[in-house]
């Protein structure tokens, strides 16, 4: 067992008793929604998993130490941490050798869920390929870490602020199953659908836990990555989305935004040119997306 991975009460015993696991990041809370709102929320997608008969596991290294499953003090503290910084894969080496603390994006949730033995990870959306890449060379370390870790990954597709084209093609150079969840084709975040193909479309939770078992049987690494829309009641219109977008964009160029800095940018511009829409999308597809999670948790422990 990995000497770092402390397992809250709640967790332990759903591994004891063998119920569903679900993972969930923590980088939403502590970079997502100010305070109390992400916290709210944090909850809230916690009590989602569980109405919807599975256990939820935040992950946060607290300490030196990767909580798997927080109480809610170790919820409090990372949605009032005010300079908690974001983990990827490389930082847990540092995070753990060094005593320190940090918030888990998708690459390192979804690590941490395989040393956990969690078969099911929700998030918001992955991150992907950025827009420029070609100069920057600014590719999301979620990619990679979705390219061996062997889990289900339910998300409403990427932000449609990443170059999503050269998402997919790095997604299927690597091998990653992209399944539909109900659709034909890649949600994008804050849309039901970016208009391009996904591998296959599944229209259940049984049917989407049948092709990680597959995939594991066959001895292939990597992730079955499970593109669920949002809902349409909650899903922007493409068209306004856009015209947001290329007004964002072109104030960026304007202002000389580069690198790293792009992304965080443009979804700072889309929150304040949308009047909070794209906080209140993300909301419902987070919520969503745990439904979903937590019936494909419980179709991979029925099937045994």
């Amino acid at each position: 067992m990995n000497p770092y991975l402390v397992f809250s009460d709640e967790v332990q015993a759903a591994r004891a008793e063998g119920k569903p696991l679900v993972a969930l990041e923590s980088t939403i809370i502590a970079h997502g929604f100010p305070y109390p709102e992400n916290l709210e929320m944090a909850l809230a997608v916690e009590e989602t998993v569980r109405q919807a008969g599975a256990v939820p596991a935040t992950i946060a290294i607290l300490d030196g130490r990767i909580r798997v499953g927080l109480t809610r003090p170790e919820l409090e503290r990372v949605a009032r941490s005010r300079d908690l910084p974001k983990a990827s894969i490389r930082d847990l080496p540092v995070l753990c050798g060094l005593g320190r603390s940090a918030a888990t994006t998708v690459a390192s949730t979804a690590q941490v869920a395989v040393w956990a033995g969690i078969d099911v990870f929700v998030t918001g959306g992955i991150g992907g390929v950025h827009r420029g890449w070609g100069e920057t060379l600014d590719i999301s370390a979620d990619l990679p870490a979705l390219a061996r870790l062997s889990l289900a990954v339910v998300c409403a597709g990427a932000k449609t602020v990443l170059d999503l084209p050269a998402t997919l093609e790095y997604l299927e150079t690597h091998g990653v199953t992209v399944l539909g969840y109900g659709t034909d084709t890649f949600p994008g975040f804050y849309i039901r659908s970016t208009g391009l193909p996904v591998d296959a479309r599944v229209e259940t939770p049984e049917e989407a836990a049948a092709v990680l078992r597959a995939r594991r049987a066959l001895g292939m690494p990597g992730a079955v990555l499970v593109a669920s829309p949002i809902p349409p009641e909650d899903a922007l219109d493409p068209a306004t989305l856009d015209g947001w977008l290329q007004q964002a964009m072109a104030e960026m160029a304007a202002a000389g935004v580069r690198g790293k800095a792009v992304t965080p940018y443009l979804l700072a511009r889309l929150h304040s040119l949308s009047q909070g829409a794209t906080v209140r999308a993300n909301k419902a597809l987070v919520l969503h997306n745990a439904r979903v999670g937590a019936a494909i948790a419980q179709a991979l422990r029925a099937a045994g």
